[in-house]
This record gives C-alpha cells, structure tokens and sequence, in this order.
C-alpha cells in the first residue's frame, strides 16, 4: 500500500505577491462571500443551490423546444402520459429504443405531478419535462461538492462544484430534456462513493465493521445510471477500477464495496424493466439499445463524426470558466500524479477520455461525467497555490474573450435573424466583458481564487444574456412554435395536420401525436378528406403540393407562411400553412 495523506499536497504553496493597495479588484468582495458561505456545510449548500438556480433558469421556461433530440425524448414521454403505457418508448408510431426507460419515468412524473397540481396544458409545456435536467444539473453540483470533500477542504470543495456549475456544457444540458444532467448526477454518485471506499484504504483504515452508506450510494446510483443511459456507466467505474488496479497492484479494497450485495441491489432495481421490455418486444430494444445506437457510435453516427482531438479543444469553451484555470492547473497535477487522491481523479478522467476521442462519434456532452474529476483537481491545485507560473497563464485571455465573442455572435445573429439588435442584452453583455477583462489583467497565481470568482459572475451575466434574453427572442430558430400558435387561434375544433417537408420533432411535440409527417401530395391528399385540417408545406414540397390539389381538385386557401431557420439540418424554410376552403 502505497503512502497516502488526508489530502493531495500538489506541490509546495507559494506566497502570493504584492498587489498594489490602489487597486480595486471586484474579486475581494466575492472573497468575502465565499469566506463566509464556506464556514458550515449547511451554508455552502445552500449557497451552491442559489448558484445553480441563478445559472440555470434564465431561458428555462420560456426557450421553445430544441430539435431534435429533446423534442424527441419529450414526445416520447407525452405519449407514454397519453397512452398509460410506461414500459413501451415510441414516438408516433415508431419505437424508440436507443436509451432505457429512466428518464422517461421522471419526465412523466413531472408531468403527472404538475397536471394534478393544476397546471394547465402541462403535457405540451416543454419546460416540464426539463425538470428532471434541471434536478439533475443542481443534484450534480452539490454532489461535486460532496466528493470533492474527500479531497480538498471545504473550501476548495465550493470552488470544484462553482467551476461545474458556471460551466458552458452543463449550463446548457440543465435547459434540455434529455438524458446527460441526470446521468452526470449518478456518476458523480458513484464516483464520490467509489473514492471514499479506495482512499479509506490507501489511509490504512480497517474498520471492524465496513460502513454500508458508500457502497449503498454506488451500487445505487450505478442502478441509475444503467435505467438512464445504459452500461456507459460501468465504463466510467470499471475504467477506474482497472487502472488503480493496475497502478496498486492489486485490488483488494473492491470487497468494502461489498460487490455480493451491491450487484444483487443493482439487479432487484434495474431488471423489472428490462425483463418487461423483453416481454414486450423480445429482443428489439437489446439489438437497437446495444448494435442499432451504442455500437454504431464506434462509426460516424448522424454526421458526427470526428477526429480524435475533438474533446480537447472544445474543452476550453465547454468547460469556461474553469478551462483557463484546469490549464494552469495540469503541471502541478502531474507532479502529483502518484499521490493518492490524485491517481484516483486521473484514473476516472483519463481512461475514459481516451476512449471517447477515439470512438468516432462525438457529441459535446459525452465527456461531461469527466468534468467534475477535472473540476477537483483544479481545485486542489487552487488551494495549495501551485498554479503554473509558464506561458500557461496566457490562457487567462480567455475569460474575456469568450464574453467578448459570445456577445459578437449573439448580436450578429440577432440582426441576421431578427434584424434587430437587441439591445436589452447588450449592457449585461457589457458586464460580462468586463468581468472577464477583470479577471484576465488582475490575474495572479497566488489569488488566482479572485479571477475566478470574477470569471464565473462573468458567466452569470452570460447565462442571463444569452439563455434569458438572446435566444428567447430568436423565434425564427423555432419555426415549429411559430406554427403551434399560429395553429391556436383556429376556429374549428381539434384541428389536424399534416406536414410535408419539415419533420422535425418539435413539430409533433407542440402539435399532436397524430400529425402526418407525409410528402407534398400526401399532404394534398390528407388536407382533401375535409373537416377541420391544416397542410404544412415547405417551400421545397409545394410543387408536388399544387400539382396533386389540382389533379384531385382541391379547393384550398393560404393561412399563413413562416418563415424561419431548422437548426437541426442547418437550412432556412418557408413553411406555408393550407387549409381547404371554408375551415376556419
């Protein structure tokens, strides 16, 4: 057994500098602040909570539907409330059988909950089914907290779970109903309790009797994860456990995991679903789950593939804030590498990371459950004042250039899409450029803690710009929003659609279940059985649209068109609403 020590030790600490008196820096205010909420656990939770609800509900009631996978997994959920079917996963017609049933349940529970609480046209409010993301990020953040304990201070633990909190990535995963906040919850669970076990054995503890609490949290978030996503979290327990094995030489402390009892829990949790599935649909969600969705990621999946590399650039923007600070951070934690609480961090963060930029399909968000390991580290090295000292520090520039050119992009796009500036975002923009540039000239490696507080309230002010004022007002990013409102003033009852040309699933989600996603002459032929039905035609399927109107003589007039841009494939459309003479 190797030498261990309550904490990493990352190096010898330096003194900080001499600052200047005249020199006011923004940061030593929030420095008292963190003084203060760091003195008790209650006071730092609640402070985090505070923190993750002013970083992640700006836009979250009020951002459409974003296509297509959130569209996707809430209609899905609308029509497991629709139906009472909690064990089959389709959308429309069609099985959906690329992720288990775990976040369904909490989206339907939210929904179920909400609709007996009273809340009218729950079903079709989007920001319902992201409740379960939004539980997820906060649950993620105070539980950043509650593993980085087992390696830093108090202290040091607030800033881990501040850096995850003001990150890009799960700042934006906290506003979509999918799967990845809620994932990222269990795994830092499971990791949490996973490292609790191995450094009690690297300190040499031997307890008579073993507590039962860690293994419990891991065998149960694990459970978890699996119901959410599959065996992706075995990957990330089993990648950590074999390197530390192999590191150690050995693996006898996995018995205070006590696997014989934890596996049996594991199993009494998640197989009464899949044992209903297989009941349901034999083998068809096993050979899509596993050969149709997880092995296909091996290949370029949906147009997203990407050389290895990938994760690491879009590192410094997915993980801003902190990414700067992770950087100068990267010396002193392989110097490190050998103690205990550093080896363990490294063996959860870089097996899997290898493996993620090596699979050829990537998407941003696979490596977020890798991103609190990185956020523990930062803080440790943060905390014993051992920050690089090289041209590392140059990357202090980028807490303010990423204000600087979200606010460019934001403005531009707004006056590409809108053309109109919006100018309401324009001085909390101005604040977060500020902030940054704060944070960027007043940078020290022995107050680094200063800059980083300025670079995260810079990234408040972001999330406030971007999510609560930006992309609101976008309405052309969400042309199926424009189309469900212009649907709602119809006179006649239950109107029906149908739509050529434009399938995205937001579309259904903010419509009907049994809107026909058809061609231009499938919609002719649909909008000629009469009654009160409405024809979406993209401009691409209007000629086959007129064509086969005329060759069946049908009578139809224009409502609307709409005008907008379809994120998901990266086109502009011209969508026309038709309706036969005489519906209303």
């Amino acid at each position: 057994m190797v030498e261990s020590y309550s904490r990493p030790r990352f190096g010898v600490p330096r003194e900080p500098k001499n600052q200047s008196k005249n020199l006011v820096n923004p940061g030593d205010r929030l420095m008292r602040m963190i003084d203060f909420v760091t003195a008790s656990h209650a006071r730092a939770i609640a402070f985090l909570l505070v923190c993750g609800a002013l970083f992640f509900l700006p836009g979250f009631f009020n951002i459409p539907p974003v296509d297509r996978d959130e569209a996707r997994f809430a209609q899905a959920t609308k029509q497991m409330v629709e139906t009472g079917d909690f064990v089959d996963i389709r959308f429309q017609n069609d099985v959906r059988y690329k992720k288990p049933v775990g976040i369904y349940w909490m989206q339907a529970g939210a929904v179920k909950t909400l609709k007996a609480l009273g809340l009218r046209r729950a079903e079709v409010r989007i920001w319902v089914y992201r409740l379960p993301s939004l539980i997820g990020a906060m649950g993620a953040v105070l539980l950043t907290y509650w593993a980085a304990l087992a390696f830093v201070t108090r202290r040091g633990a607030v800033f881990a779970a501040l850096m995850m909190c003001s990150s890009v990535l799960l700042s934006a995963e906290a506003r979509l109903a999918k799967t990845d906040a809620m994932l990222l919850l269990t795994v830092v669970a499971a990791m949490g309790a996973l490292a609790r076990v191995y450094l009690s054995w690297q300190r040499g503890e031997d307890p008579e009797h073993p507590p039962w609490s860690w293994p419990a949290i891991f065998w149960t978030a694990v459970a978890g994860g699996i119901l959410l996503k599959g065996p992706l979290i075995l990957m990330f327990a089993g990648l950590t456990i074999l390197t530390l094995a192999i590191l150690d030489r050995g693996a006898s402390w996995l018995w205070r995991l006590r696997p014989v009892w934890g596996l049996m829990w594991m199993l009494v949790l998640v197989l009464p679903w899949f044992i209903a599935i297989y009941m349901r649909a034999g083998d068809a969600f096993f050979a899509d789950s596993v050969g149709g969705d997880m092995l296909s990621k091996l290949a370029a999946q949906e147009s997203h593939g990407a050389p290895p590399g990938l994760y690491l650039l879009l590192f410094w923007i997915t993980f801003w804030p902190g990414a700067p600070l992770a950087g100068m951070a990267a010396p002193a934690v392989w110097r490190a590498r050998r103690e205990p609480g550093a080896q363990y961090l490294l063996a959860w963060l870089v097996p899997s990371w290898i493996v993620f930029e090596l699979v050829l399909t990537k998407l941003p968000h696979y490596v977020l459950p890798l991103y609190p390991a990185i956020a523990i580290l930062t803080a440790g090295v943060l905390e014993r004042r051992v920050l690089s000292r090289s041209w590392l520090i140059r990357g202090a520039a980028w807490w303010f250039a990423i204000p600087a050119l979200a606010a460019v992009l934001s403005i531009v796009g707004a006056v590409i899409l809108r053309r109109q500036p919006l100018f309401l975002a324009w001085p909390i923009f101005a604040a977060a450029m500020i902030l940054g540039l704060f944070a960027w000239w007043l940078y020290e490696d022995g107050r680094a803690e200063r800059s980083l507080l300025n670079a995260i309230v810079a990234a408040l002010a972001l999330a406030f710009a971007v999510y609560g004022v930006v992309l609101p007002r976008l309405n052309t990013l969400f042309p199926s929003a424009e189309i469900a409102h212009a649907l709602r003033y119809a006179v006649c009852v239950k109107p029906r659609l149908a739509s050529a040309g434009f399938d995205e699933p937001s579309l259904v989600f903010m419509t009907d279940t049994s809107t026909l996603l058809t061609d231009g002459s499938g919609a002719a032929d649909f909008l000629n059985q009469g009654g009160c039905r409405f024809a979406l035609v993209e401009q691409r399927s209007e000629r086959a649209f007129v064509e086969r109107a005329e060759a069946i003589g049908l009578r139809y007039n224009v409502a609307r068109r709409i005008e907008g841009y379809n994120i998901s494939r990266g086109n502009s459309v011209s969508i026309v609403i038709f309706r036969a003479e005489g519906t209303q």
